[in-house]
This record gives C-alpha cells, structure tokens and sequence, in this order.
C-alpha cells in the first residue's frame, strides 16, 4: 500500500574503542599496540566537534573523549538552557553535525527521528526547527490489528558529514542532505529495509562504520513489536554508502539472504521471531574487523540457520559465511532464556579495552533480560572457532550488582589516573559501575564497585563524569564512587532515551516529546 511522506522546510599498551582517550597522553604506547585504528591516533579536538551517531563512535561506547567544557569542577553549575517540543516522541537520542550551511546561515544541528518517522532537524543552539520530513506509519497497523506502527531508532549522520539518515515507517531508511532536507532518491535510495514493516520493528539506532578497507556503510536492524507476535524474523541489512548496494542477514534461516515477505508468500522462513532489538544494533570493532550483535528469543538450531539468543559477527559488509555468522556465541541455557522470554539480545556487546597483561586481547561485556552480564572473546565468541557451538563465556557469569533485567546499553570509561577500565550498567533498579580485573594468570573478571537506585537508560561520560537519565531526573556522577554531582528533575518520563553531552551542552528528549539542553 502507498505511505505517502510529508515534508517541511521551516528555513571509532588500548584497543581502538579508546585510542581517542589516551590520544595524548599515551599516544606513544598506542603506537606500539596493533590494529589501532589510525582515524583515532590523532590528537583529540580541544574546539567544537560531532556526535554522528548512537553513543558517540563505532563501538557505541557512550564514552565521549573529546569534552573539555563540562567537567567534574563545573557540573554542578549546569541549568536549563531550552526546552521545544517536538512533532512526537523521540524515543533515544539525538546526533549532532556542527557547522552546516543552512539557508539560515551556519550553525550547529540536532537531528532526531520520533516514533511516528519524523526525521528533524533543529538549532542545537536555541531549538529550533530547521527542517523536518515525516514518512509516517500511513495505513500499518502492528501485526495488522489497531494500533499504528512506530519507531524507537535514531538517526546517523554520514562519515563524510553531507548526509543524514532515518528510519522510515513505510519499510525503507532515507537519505537527506545535512543542510536543507533535500532526500536523494538516486543510487538506490530509500534503501529497502523491511517488505513487512508491520510485523517487524525498527528498534535500534541506526549506525555506521568505516571498515579496514575504508569502505563505509550503514546498519539498519529490525525485531519484532512488542509482544512478540506476527510474522517476523530478526535482521540486518547492511548498506554499501559509497555504491548503494545492500546485504541481507536473517537470524532466521540466515542461509537466505534476503527480505522475506509475509506468509505463506515467498521469500519466506517458517521460524520466527529472533529479534535485532538492542539500543545501537550493531557494534564495530576495528581489530577483528567485524560487526557484532546479539539476538532476542528465538529457536537456535544451526543445522536450520537459526540463531535465536545468539551473540555473533559478520564481515563488515554485513556477509556471513557459508549462510552462517562468521562466529557467534550462544548460552548453554539458550532453551531457558527462550521459554522464559530472557533476550540475551536486550544489549549488544560493549567491547571492552584491556592491559597488555589480559590474556584475551579482544574482550566485551555482554548484558541480558536474565539480570547477568557476560564476558566473551569477540576474536573467538565460543572459543570454538566458528558458529554453531553452545556455551564458550569467560569466567562465570555476573550478577548485575543492582539487578533488574538491562535493556539499554553500558557506557564503556577509560579512567587515565590509573589505566583501569570501567563499565556503567543502568536498568529500572539502578545503576552500577564496574572495574575490569585481570588476575596473575592474565583472566578478566568484572568487579562491582559501587551501586545505587536510580533508574535508568543508556548511560554515558563526557570528561570524566557519567550521566544517566531516569523518568523526570537526569543526573550526574563521580564515576568511581558513584557520587551524585548533579541532577534536574525538570524532564518527563524516560523509556530508552539516553543522553548526549556535546560541546558544552547537555541534550535530554523525555516520554513527553521535549527535547530539554542544559548548559553552564
């Protein structure tokens, strides 16, 4: 059926994750490390820069290296610079361009996707609209009963800066020009990314990535509704920026690589459900040169290609291999996690950068509706080499020390006094901080430091100071001890929105379709 889009002009001794945070103070060792990315050798901007996409870089990290306005000193001072509203409620976050040549004149730009499929594009100084496009949920209904389609994606901006890109409700990601709006429909363009936008879901950010071969190229995933009803199947669809050309993986009969149609049409799989719902979707780590994401409830049978409460890789240009991931990693308690509906996938994994002395080179921290944290070898996610196999974690698995199941996702820290890393997880109990461990023998282990309970989404830091946003409270922390720094409860209610601290300025959109920025 025809969904029509409404438009208006209104006017990635560490690894790659964090060679931007020790830039200069350790540039020397990184030099020594190999697989650095050599984008994030440089040194870091001290002046304006961008937030391109969900939680910062590639890893979605939500660890911003770059902040040197706000900081633990200063915090405190932080108050209300603007609230808007927006056309409908932005359910994750804003990403930032500076410096586009508007018809306004140059100035820095938000850009949000709402749950009804705005794409807007805002003042980041004052808030206002610049122009905004909607491809709207038209005549969908999910799973073809009552209630309209929606989304809870955000946008990406292009690593070359010129584009945007957000999810559409009518089953496609669209392509605007950063400046204007002006959506390119040439070389491919709307990229197909669902034939059943109806039963299938765009949950996740969309995200980028610039692989070894300097090839770029967008993540779009899809889940289910809420419910887990109707006729879905997980999957990415991994575009090609500088060509338009796209791949298909399905963690249903992955061995298809394509967009299947509702049943009993063809293209089709009989297996369902096996949803790509975490906050960033997909992860990139330079070193493996590899994409990552984790699966929801689902059956996981390898001999079908089905790969349900699963953690797996695939090349950057979103290929597998012989119709299976390149590698995965999936609990022995898989059969439990589905029935008690457990999504391993609630998270994807957050690549964690270790010392020399850490026998696994290549590490992440994995969350879960089971209330526990995971660590895996992303180099060998089974320790098997190769899909297929059940069980392969490091260590035993982790209670999250305020417990309450983990839909968003961990903010990942560097703390340069003493070389640690560190892990910030936020659930509707509260949040914690982390310390990784390596012990005499080389093996990490996740230590819990500190806790408290405060709810909430998707944490992140800025110049050594982490922030998280519960319902009608965003709030500030030392993040070694926990110690709160500062808070407002000015803001509505949160789902998953997370926050976004750039140059200088605090961003927060909330359950009642504000977009509140708090400066000093």
């Amino acid at each position: 059926m025809e969904n029509r889009a409404h438009s208006t002009i209104v006017n990635p001794i560490f690894r790659s994750s964090t060679a931007a945070i020790l830039g200069i103070v350790f540039v020397s060792m990184l030099a020594l490390k190999p697989g650095k990315s050599p984008e994030n050798m440089s040194k870091p901007e001290k002046s304006s820069y961008d937030w391109l996409q969900f939680n910062f870089d590639e890893q979605h990290s939500g660890n911003n290296t770059k902040e040197t306005k706000i900081n633990a000193g200063n915090v405190h001072r932080l108050h209300r610079l603007f609230r808007v509203s927006l056309p409908d409620v932005a359910d994750g976050a804003p990403v930032y361009l500076r410096n586009v040549p508007t018809t306004e004149g140059t100035m820095d730009l938000l850009y949000l996707t709402t749950r009804d499929g705005h794409i807007v594009a805002l003042n980041a100084s004052t808030g206002k609209t610049v122009w905004e496009h909607q491809y709207g949920p038209g005549e969908y209904k999910i799973n073809n009963g009552h209630q309209p389609i929606y989304t809870t994606s955000s946008p990406a901006v292009d690593p070359d800066k010129q584009f945007v890109y957000s999810y559409g409700l009518d089953g496609y990601v669209h392509k605007f020009r950063v400046a204007d709006g002006e959506e390119v429909k040439t070389g491919g363009w709307p990229e197909l990314c669902t034939l059943k936008p109806f039963n299938e879901k765009g949950s996740s950010a969309l995200a980028t990535a610039t692989a070894k071969n300097g090839v770029s190229y967008l993540y779009v995933t899809n889940g289910g509704y809420l419910g887990d009803r109707g006729d879905y199947q997980g999957h990415v669809t991994t575009i090609n920026l500088a060509t338009g050309v796209q791949h298909v993986f399905n963690a249903n009969c992955s061995d298809n690589p394509v967009h299947f149609v509702q049943s009993p049409g063809q293209p089709d799989c009989t297996a369902v459900q096996t949803a790509i719902w975490s906050r960033p979707g997909v992860i990139y780590d330079y070193a493996t040169d590899r994409i990552y994401m984790a699966t929801g409830n689902g059956p996981f049978d390898p001999t079908k290609h089905d790969w349900g409460d699963t953690i797996f890789s695939l090349n950057p240009d979103g290929t597998g291999r012989g119709g299976n991931p390149v590698d995965a990693y999936t609990p022995s308690n898989h059969h439990y996690l589905n029935r008690a509906d457990l999504d391993l996938g609630s998270t994807a994994p957050a690549i964690l950068p270790v010392p020399a002395n850490c026998s696994i080179h290549d590490l992440a921290v994995q969350g879960g509706k089971d209330m526990k944290l995971r660590l895996v070898n992303l180099a060998d996610l089974s320790g098997e080499h190769g899909a297929g196999h059940v069980g392969g974690n490091i260590g035993r698995l982790i209670d999250v020390p305020q417990g309450g199941m983990v839909f968003t996702q961990p903010a990942v820290w560097i703390n340069l006094v003493d070389e640690s890393t560190w892990v910030f997880v936020a659930t509707y109990s509260g949040l914690s901080g982390l310390k990784l461990e390596i012990d005499g023998h080389g093996s990490p282990s996740l230590k819990p430091v500190w806790q408290n309970d405060d709810e909430g989404s998707s944490p992140i830091v800025a110049d050594n100071v982490l922030y998280c946003a519960g319902s009608r409270d965003i709030r500030a922390f030392d993040p070694t001890t926990g110690k709160l720094l500062w808070h407002d409860t000015s803001i509505g209610k949160i789902h998953w929105e997370s926050p976004v601290v750039v140059n200088g300025v605090l961003y927060i959109t909330d359950e009642s379709g504000n977009l509140t920025a708090f400066g000093l």
